[in-house]
């Protein structure tokens, strides 16, 4: 890693270390940040160092807003997830300023944390797939537990129709996905 690099992830790590949210005896968006970039670096290698940083702050400081702010419905949960990617965007902007990047290069992050160009744009769609990964390796059977199976089927198909054709195959060989939810990623959304 470059310096640069070095001190834009210990910037959004010393951010995220700062949760009051605990798992496994550590701060939670600390921990998703590690997990954001350990799936990176194993599905993009050779990730840009903007892509980097996107995985790695995508939840900077996530818990100062608080998804109960917002209405109870898809619409509210749609407002808090835009306001979400704003934020990020800017938090990592400006840690990507502070460590000397380029204003395109912050740009780029700035794309990627709001989403902006995803299936049209291979790194949105990159850290969109490497998102996924997180939740389906770290998250997923935890959340399980707290869905009908109905849901869990529209979650897995909407997850699957997200993801690059590339990460849909990866999937298939990474995870034990049950039929039907097997069948959402054989597919083409």
């Amino acid at each position: 890693m470059t310096q640069r690099l070095d001190q834009a992830f210990a910037r959004i790590d010393a951010a995220n270390a700062e949760d009051p949210n605990m798992e496994n005896g550590q701060p939670a968006e600390l921990l998703y940040g590690q997990r954001m970039t350990q799936e990176q670096r194993k599905l993009y290698p050779d990730a840009s160092q903007p892509l980097q940083i996107a995985c790695r702050g995508q939840h900077i400081e996530r818990w100062l807003l608080p998804r109960k702010d917002f209405p109870d419905d898809r619409k509210g949960y749609l407002a808090w997830r835009t306001e979400q990617g704003r934020r990020h965007a800017e938090r990592v902007a400006g840690i990507m300023q502070d460590a000397g990047y380029a204003p395109d290069q912050i740009e780029r992050a700035r794309q990627m944390l709001q989403k902006q160009g995803i299936k049209r744009d291979d790194e949105v769609q990159a850290l969109e797939d490497v998102a996924v990964f997180t939740f389906m390796r770290h998250y997923m059977a935890p959340f399980a537990e707290t869905q009908t199976d109905e849901e869990m089927d529209r979650i897995v198909r909407k997850t699957a129709r997200k993801m690059s054709a590339k990460a849909r195959a990866k999937a298939l060989e990474e995870f034990a996905l049950p039929e039907p939810l097997a069948g959402y990623f054989r597919d083409e959304p």
